[in-house]
């Protein structure tokens, strides 16, 4: 997914997998919460796929994280 949003999906998707990882949580688990495949949890942290709000929020909340954490990009 090359577009013009690359850079933020690219954010978004760290910022889940560094969640993710904070908690111990693998892919699957997130995933299962999310009511998400795997496959689309990990094309959405490697920014190869993106995702709606609804998708974003679900994931959030598996996450137990407000939603803006995701939008909280690092430098």
């Amino acid at each position: 997914m090359k577009n013009k949003n690359f850079d933020v999906w690219l954010g978004i998707g760290l910022n889940i997998l560094h969640y993710r990882k904070e908690q111990g949580m693998t892919q699957m688990q997130l995933a299962e919460k999310a009511n998400i495949s795997t496959n689309y949890l990990q094309r959405i942290e490697t920014a190869a796929s993106s995702c709606t709000l609804d998708t974003l929020i679900d994931i959030a909340e598996a996450l137990k994280i407000p939603l803006k954490k995701l939008f909280e990009f690092r430098d």
